[in-house]
Protein backbone atom coordinates (compact mmCIF):
# COMPACT_ATOMS: atom_id res chain seq x y z
CA UNK A 1 0.00 0.00 0.00
CA UNK A 2 1.06 3.64 -0.43
CA UNK A 3 1.53 5.45 2.88
CA UNK A 4 1.99 9.21 2.90
CA UNK A 5 4.22 10.17 5.86
CA UNK A 6 3.77 13.82 6.87
CA UNK A 7 6.70 15.09 8.97
CA UNK A 8 7.18 18.85 9.52
CA UNK A 9 10.01 18.26 12.03
CA UNK A 10 12.49 15.97 10.29
CA UNK A 11 15.19 15.64 12.91
CA UNK A 12 16.39 13.40 15.74
CA UNK A 13 13.98 10.64 16.72
CA UNK A 14 11.44 11.83 14.13
CA UNK A 15 13.96 11.36 11.33
CA UNK A 16 15.24 8.03 12.69
CA UNK A 17 11.71 6.63 12.91
CA UNK A 18 10.74 7.68 9.40
CA UNK A 19 14.01 6.41 7.88
CA UNK A 20 13.55 3.09 9.67
CA UNK A 21 10.04 2.70 8.28
CA UNK A 22 11.19 3.52 4.75
CA UNK A 23 14.02 1.01 4.90
CA UNK A 24 12.16 -1.89 6.50
CA UNK A 25 8.44 -1.67 5.70
CA UNK A 26 6.97 -3.86 2.96
CA UNK A 27 4.75 -0.88 2.12
CA UNK A 28 5.69 2.13 0.02
CA UNK A 29 6.42 4.96 2.47
CA UNK A 30 6.21 8.32 0.67
CA UNK A 31 7.60 11.10 2.90
CA UNK A 32 6.86 14.79 2.72
CA UNK A 33 9.11 16.43 5.26
CA UNK A 34 10.53 19.75 6.43
CA UNK A 35 13.56 20.50 8.57
CA UNK A 36 13.56 20.92 12.34
CA UNK A 37 14.04 24.68 12.67
CA UNK A 38 11.38 27.01 14.12
CA UNK A 39 9.17 24.29 15.61
CA UNK A 40 6.41 26.70 16.59
CA UNK A 41 6.04 27.86 13.01
CA UNK A 42 6.08 24.22 11.91
CA UNK A 43 2.96 23.59 14.02
CA UNK A 44 1.31 26.88 13.07
CA UNK A 45 1.77 27.45 9.38
CA UNK A 46 3.55 24.68 7.60
CA UNK A 47 0.38 22.81 6.76
CA UNK A 48 0.26 25.17 3.77
CA UNK A 49 3.65 23.98 2.52
CA UNK A 50 2.92 20.35 3.34
CA UNK A 51 -0.39 20.52 1.46
CA UNK A 52 1.46 21.90 -1.56
CA UNK A 53 4.01 19.08 -1.32
CA UNK A 54 1.27 16.47 -1.07
CA UNK A 55 -0.27 17.77 -4.32
CA UNK A 56 2.93 16.70 -6.08
CA UNK A 57 2.42 13.09 -4.93
CA UNK A 58 0.67 11.32 -7.79
CA UNK A 59 0.21 7.93 -6.17
CA UNK A 60 -3.15 6.89 -4.76
CA UNK A 61 -2.68 7.14 -0.98
CA UNK A 62 -4.04 4.30 1.18
CA UNK A 63 -2.97 5.61 4.60
CA UNK A 64 -1.77 8.84 6.21
CA UNK A 65 0.99 8.61 8.83
CA UNK A 66 1.32 12.01 10.50
CA UNK A 67 3.82 13.30 13.06
CA UNK A 68 2.65 14.83 16.33
CA UNK A 69 4.29 18.09 15.21
CA UNK A 70 1.77 18.40 12.38
CA UNK A 71 -1.44 20.43 12.41
CA UNK A 72 -3.60 17.60 11.08
CA UNK A 73 -6.96 19.45 10.85
CA UNK A 74 -5.35 22.27 8.86
CA UNK A 75 -3.59 19.80 6.56
CA UNK A 76 -6.84 17.92 5.93
CA UNK A 77 -8.73 21.14 5.25
CA UNK A 78 -6.12 22.35 2.76
CA UNK A 79 -6.05 19.01 0.92
CA UNK A 80 -9.81 18.37 1.07
CA UNK A 81 -11.38 16.21 -0.26
CA UNK A 82 -8.37 14.05 -1.19
CA UNK A 83 -7.73 12.52 2.27
CA UNK A 84 -11.20 12.96 3.77
CA UNK A 85 -11.78 9.20 4.04
CA UNK A 86 -8.18 8.03 4.13
CA UNK A 87 -7.30 6.31 7.44
CA UNK A 88 -5.04 8.53 9.55
CA UNK A 89 -2.42 7.50 12.11
CA UNK A 90 -0.63 10.05 14.28
CA UNK A 91 2.76 9.06 15.74
CA UNK A 92 2.98 10.77 19.13
CA UNK A 93 6.70 11.42 19.36
CA UNK A 94 5.89 14.02 22.03
CA UNK A 95 3.01 16.23 23.13
CA UNK A 96 2.81 19.90 23.96
CA UNK A 97 0.64 19.46 27.07
CA UNK A 98 3.38 17.91 29.21
CA UNK A 99 6.58 18.74 27.33
CA UNK A 100 8.82 20.50 29.89
CA UNK A 101 9.36 24.24 29.56
CA UNK A 102 12.69 26.04 29.97
CA UNK A 103 13.05 28.11 33.11
CA UNK A 104 11.34 31.47 32.72
CA UNK A 105 9.01 30.35 29.90
CA UNK A 106 5.28 29.74 30.24
CA UNK A 107 3.42 27.07 28.30
CA UNK A 108 1.50 28.47 25.32
CA UNK A 109 -1.69 26.43 25.16
CA UNK A 110 -2.05 27.34 21.48
CA UNK A 111 0.25 24.44 20.68
CA UNK A 112 -1.54 22.19 23.16
CA UNK A 113 -4.75 22.94 21.30
CA UNK A 114 -3.16 22.07 17.94
CA UNK A 115 -2.11 18.72 19.42
CA UNK A 116 -5.57 18.20 20.90
CA UNK A 117 -7.44 18.86 17.65
CA UNK A 118 -4.97 16.74 15.71
CA UNK A 119 -5.44 13.81 18.07
CA UNK A 120 -9.22 14.07 17.67
CA UNK A 121 -8.81 14.15 13.88
CA UNK A 122 -6.72 10.97 13.73
CA UNK A 123 -8.12 7.44 13.64
CA UNK A 124 -5.28 5.91 15.65
CA UNK A 125 -2.67 7.41 17.99
CA UNK A 126 0.63 5.61 18.53
CA UNK A 127 2.51 6.38 21.74
CA UNK A 128 6.18 5.48 22.19
CA UNK A 129 5.67 4.25 25.79
CA UNK A 130 2.92 3.52 28.28
CA UNK A 131 4.37 6.32 30.41
CA UNK A 132 3.83 8.83 27.60
CA UNK A 133 0.23 7.75 27.04
CA UNK A 134 -0.67 7.86 30.75
CA UNK A 135 1.07 11.20 31.18
CA UNK A 136 -0.98 12.76 28.41
CA UNK A 137 -4.29 11.27 29.57
CA UNK A 138 -3.70 12.60 33.08
CA UNK A 139 -2.94 16.08 31.72
CA UNK A 140 -5.95 16.37 29.39
CA UNK A 141 -8.64 17.20 32.00
CA UNK A 142 -6.57 20.09 33.39
CA UNK A 143 -6.02 21.35 29.84
CA UNK A 144 -9.76 21.24 29.18
CA UNK A 145 -10.32 23.46 32.23
CA UNK A 146 -9.04 26.31 30.02
CA UNK A 147 -12.21 26.10 27.96
CA UNK A 148 -14.65 28.88 28.93
CA UNK A 149 -17.83 26.82 28.57
CA UNK A 150 -18.29 23.14 27.66
CA UNK A 151 -15.16 21.31 28.84
CA UNK A 152 -15.60 18.38 26.39
CA UNK A 153 -14.42 15.84 28.96
CA UNK A 154 -15.79 13.00 26.83
CA UNK A 155 -12.95 13.60 24.39
CA UNK A 156 -10.48 12.20 26.95
CA UNK A 157 -12.14 8.80 26.58
CA UNK A 158 -12.25 9.18 22.81
CA UNK A 159 -8.50 9.79 22.74
CA UNK A 160 -7.89 6.91 25.15
CA UNK A 161 -9.88 4.48 23.00
CA UNK A 162 -7.96 5.27 19.82
CA UNK A 163 -4.52 5.16 21.53
CA UNK A 164 -2.03 2.33 21.28
CA UNK A 165 1.46 1.89 22.73
CA UNK A 166 3.94 1.02 19.97
CA UNK A 167 7.62 1.27 20.79
CA UNK A 168 9.60 2.89 17.98
CA UNK A 169 11.80 0.54 16.00
CA UNK A 170 15.54 0.99 16.56
CA UNK A 171 18.34 0.53 14.06
CA UNK A 172 20.47 -1.56 16.41
CA UNK A 173 22.08 -3.91 13.91
CA UNK A 174 24.29 -1.10 12.62
CA UNK A 175 26.16 -1.35 15.92
CA UNK A 176 27.02 -5.03 15.40
CA UNK A 177 29.84 -4.19 13.00
CA UNK A 178 31.93 -2.51 15.70
CA UNK A 179 33.83 -4.69 18.20
CA UNK A 180 34.02 -3.85 21.89
CA UNK A 181 37.13 -1.86 22.76
CA UNK A 182 36.31 -0.98 26.36
CA UNK A 183 38.82 -3.56 27.60
CA UNK A 184 41.52 -1.14 26.43
CA UNK A 185 40.33 1.59 28.80
CA UNK A 186 42.90 2.63 31.38
CA UNK A 187 40.11 4.17 33.47
CA UNK A 188 36.36 3.55 33.50
CA UNK A 189 34.59 5.61 30.83
CA UNK A 190 31.28 7.33 31.63
CA UNK A 191 29.09 8.22 28.63
CA UNK A 192 26.66 11.07 28.07
CA UNK A 193 25.08 10.67 24.61
CA UNK A 194 21.79 12.58 24.90
CA UNK A 195 20.72 16.05 23.79
CA UNK A 196 22.55 18.89 25.50
CA UNK A 197 19.39 20.51 26.84
CA UNK A 198 17.83 21.44 30.16
CA UNK A 199 15.29 18.60 30.25
CA UNK A 200 18.13 16.07 30.25
CA UNK A 201 19.32 17.71 33.49
CA UNK A 202 23.06 17.99 32.81
CA UNK A 203 23.38 20.06 36.01
CA UNK A 204 22.72 16.95 38.13
CA UNK A 205 24.99 14.79 35.97
CA UNK A 206 27.98 17.09 36.38
CA UNK A 207 27.22 17.72 40.04
CA UNK A 208 27.59 13.98 40.67
CA UNK A 209 30.78 13.87 38.59
CA UNK A 210 32.20 16.76 40.61
CA UNK A 211 31.50 14.87 43.83
CA UNK A 212 33.27 11.80 42.47
CA UNK A 213 36.19 13.91 41.36
CA UNK A 214 36.40 15.58 44.76
CA UNK A 215 37.12 12.21 46.37
CA UNK A 216 39.80 11.48 43.74
CA UNK A 217 37.97 8.74 41.85
CA UNK A 218 39.39 8.25 38.38
CA UNK A 219 37.27 8.11 35.23
CA UNK A 220 37.18 9.37 31.66
CA UNK A 221 34.26 10.96 29.87
CA UNK A 222 32.59 10.71 26.48
CA UNK A 223 30.31 13.73 26.04
CA UNK A 224 28.38 13.11 22.82
CA UNK A 225 24.77 13.79 21.82
CA UNK A 226 22.87 16.44 19.89
CA UNK A 227 24.50 19.85 20.42
CA UNK A 228 22.50 21.79 17.81
CA UNK A 229 20.43 23.57 20.45
CA UNK A 230 21.55 26.23 22.91
CA UNK A 231 24.14 24.52 25.06
CA UNK A 232 23.73 24.52 28.84
CA UNK A 233 26.67 26.22 30.51
CA UNK A 234 27.44 23.06 32.49
CA UNK A 235 29.18 21.55 29.46
CA UNK A 236 31.62 24.45 29.13
CA UNK A 237 32.38 24.28 32.84
CA UNK A 238 32.90 20.53 32.52
CA UNK A 239 35.40 21.10 29.72
CA UNK A 240 37.43 23.35 32.00
CA UNK A 241 37.35 20.95 34.93
CA UNK A 242 37.58 17.57 33.17
CA UNK A 243 39.36 18.53 29.95
CA UNK A 244 42.16 15.98 30.31
CA UNK A 245 39.59 13.25 31.10
CA UNK A 246 37.27 13.98 28.15
CA UNK A 247 38.03 11.66 25.23
CA UNK A 248 35.22 13.06 23.08
CA UNK A 249 33.27 16.34 23.21
CA UNK A 250 30.39 17.15 20.86
CA UNK A 251 28.01 15.74 18.28
CA UNK A 252 28.98 12.73 16.16
CA UNK A 253 27.56 12.76 12.64
CA UNK A 254 29.13 9.51 11.44
CA UNK A 255 27.40 6.36 12.73
CA UNK A 256 30.64 4.35 12.61
CA UNK A 257 32.42 6.85 14.85
CA UNK A 258 29.41 7.02 17.15
CA UNK A 259 29.32 3.24 17.41
CA UNK A 260 33.05 3.21 18.23
CA UNK A 261 32.44 5.62 21.10
CA UNK A 262 29.60 3.53 22.55
CA UNK A 263 31.69 0.37 22.34
CA UNK A 264 34.41 2.18 24.29
CA UNK A 265 32.10 3.29 27.11
CA UNK A 266 31.64 1.41 30.37
CA UNK A 267 28.69 3.26 31.92
CA UNK A 268 25.92 5.39 30.41
CA UNK A 269 24.01 7.79 32.66
CA UNK A 270 20.65 9.49 32.31
CA UNK A 271 19.62 12.27 34.68
CA UNK A 272 16.62 13.30 32.60
CA UNK A 273 13.79 15.08 34.34
CA UNK A 274 11.47 14.34 31.44
CA UNK A 275 11.48 12.25 28.28
CA UNK A 276 9.15 9.82 26.55
CA UNK A 277 11.63 7.40 24.93
CA UNK A 278 15.38 7.90 24.83
CA UNK A 279 16.82 6.23 21.73
CA UNK A 280 20.36 7.27 22.70
CA UNK A 281 20.27 5.42 26.02
CA UNK A 282 18.86 2.33 24.31
CA UNK A 283 21.69 2.43 21.77
CA UNK A 284 24.33 2.69 24.49
CA UNK A 285 22.79 -0.22 26.41
CA UNK A 286 22.82 -2.38 23.29
CA UNK A 287 26.51 -1.59 22.78
CA UNK A 288 27.32 -2.81 26.29
CA UNK A 289 27.33 0.31 28.45
CA UNK A 290 25.93 -0.41 31.91
CA UNK A 291 23.00 2.02 32.38
CA UNK A 292 22.28 4.11 35.45
CA UNK A 293 18.87 5.62 34.77
CA UNK A 294 16.05 7.16 36.87
CA UNK A 295 13.51 4.92 38.55
CA UNK A 296 10.72 6.87 36.86
CA UNK A 297 9.60 8.15 33.46
CA UNK A 298 9.68 5.30 30.92
CA UNK A 299 12.70 3.46 32.30
CA UNK A 300 10.96 1.04 34.71
CA UNK A 301 8.77 0.08 31.74
CA UNK A 302 11.63 -0.56 29.31
CA UNK A 303 14.16 -2.17 31.67
CA UNK A 304 13.21 -5.78 32.54
CA UNK A 305 12.25 -6.07 36.20
CA UNK A 306 14.95 -8.68 36.80
CA UNK A 307 17.58 -6.04 35.99
CA UNK A 308 16.16 -3.21 38.08
CA UNK A 309 18.40 -4.24 40.96
CA UNK A 310 20.24 -7.46 40.00
CA UNK A 311 21.81 -9.55 42.76
CA UNK A 312 25.26 -10.08 41.25
CA UNK A 313 25.77 -6.80 39.42
CA UNK A 314 25.32 -3.07 39.88
CA UNK A 315 21.76 -1.72 39.94
CA UNK A 316 20.33 -0.07 36.85
CA UNK A 317 17.64 2.18 38.35
CA UNK A 318 18.28 4.87 40.95
CA UNK A 319 15.90 7.09 42.93
CA UNK A 320 17.89 10.14 44.05
CA UNK A 321 21.04 12.07 43.26
CA UNK A 322 22.74 10.42 46.23
CA UNK A 323 21.74 6.99 44.90
CA UNK A 324 23.33 7.83 41.55
CA UNK A 325 26.50 9.04 43.28
CA UNK A 326 26.83 5.87 45.38
CA UNK A 327 26.03 3.55 42.46
CA UNK A 328 28.61 5.26 40.27
CA UNK A 329 31.16 5.22 43.07
CA UNK A 330 30.76 1.46 43.55
CA UNK A 331 31.14 0.84 39.83
CA UNK A 332 34.22 3.03 39.55
CA UNK A 333 35.92 1.37 42.51
CA UNK A 334 35.01 -2.15 41.39
CA UNK A 335 32.84 -2.80 44.45
CA UNK A 336 30.05 -3.75 42.04
CA UNK A 337 30.31 -5.11 38.52
CA UNK A 338 28.56 -3.90 35.38
CA UNK A 339 26.09 -6.18 33.68
CA UNK A 340 27.55 -8.29 30.86
CA UNK A 341 26.82 -7.19 27.32
CA UNK A 342 24.68 -10.28 26.65
CA UNK A 343 22.32 -9.30 29.48
CA UNK A 344 22.23 -5.68 28.35
CA UNK A 345 21.35 -6.59 24.76
CA UNK A 346 18.39 -8.60 26.04
CA UNK A 347 16.97 -5.29 27.31
CA UNK A 348 16.15 -4.01 23.85
CA UNK A 349 17.17 -6.32 21.00
CA UNK A 350 13.45 -7.00 20.45
CA UNK A 351 13.10 -3.32 19.51
CA UNK A 352 15.31 -3.64 16.44
CA UNK A 353 13.43 -2.84 13.24
CA UNK A 354 13.88 -6.43 12.11
CA UNK A 355 11.65 -7.44 15.04
CA UNK A 356 9.31 -4.44 15.14
CA UNK A 357 8.46 -3.88 11.49
CA UNK A 358 5.91 -6.71 11.28
CA UNK A 359 3.91 -5.08 14.09
CA UNK A 360 3.83 -1.76 12.25
CA UNK A 361 3.03 -3.29 8.86
CA UNK A 362 0.27 -5.42 10.36
CA UNK A 363 -1.25 -2.34 11.98
CA UNK A 364 -1.11 -0.51 8.66
CA UNK A 365 -2.83 -3.45 6.95
CA UNK A 366 -5.54 -3.49 9.60
CA UNK A 367 -6.20 0.25 9.38
CA UNK A 368 -6.36 0.23 5.59
CA UNK A 369 -9.63 -1.67 5.89
CA UNK A 370 -11.03 0.97 8.25
CA UNK A 371 -12.92 3.91 6.80
CA UNK A 372 -11.81 7.13 8.43
CA UNK A 373 -14.49 8.77 10.57
CA UNK A 374 -14.56 11.88 12.74
CA UNK A 375 -14.48 11.59 16.52
CA UNK A 376 -18.02 12.94 16.85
Amino acid sequence: MNILAVEPFYNGSHRAFLKGLQEHSRHNIIPIKLDYRRWKWRMHGDSVKLAEMSAEVNEEIDLLLVSSMANLPAFLALTNPRFAHTPKIMMMHENQLTQPMPEGEERDITYCYINYLSMLSADKLLFSTRFHLNDLLEALPAFLENFPDDKHYKTVDQIRQKSLVMYPGLDLKVFDEQPDIRHKNKRPVIVWNQRWQFDRNPAMFFKVLNRLNDIDLEFDLILAGDTKHRKPEEFERAWKRFGDQITHFGYVENVENYSRLLHAGDIVVSTATYEFFCVAIMEAIYCGCHPLVPNRLHYPELIPESLHNPLLHAPVLYDTEDDLFHNLKKLLTGETKPLPKSSLQNVNKHLDWSQMIDRYDSLFDELKETKSVASF
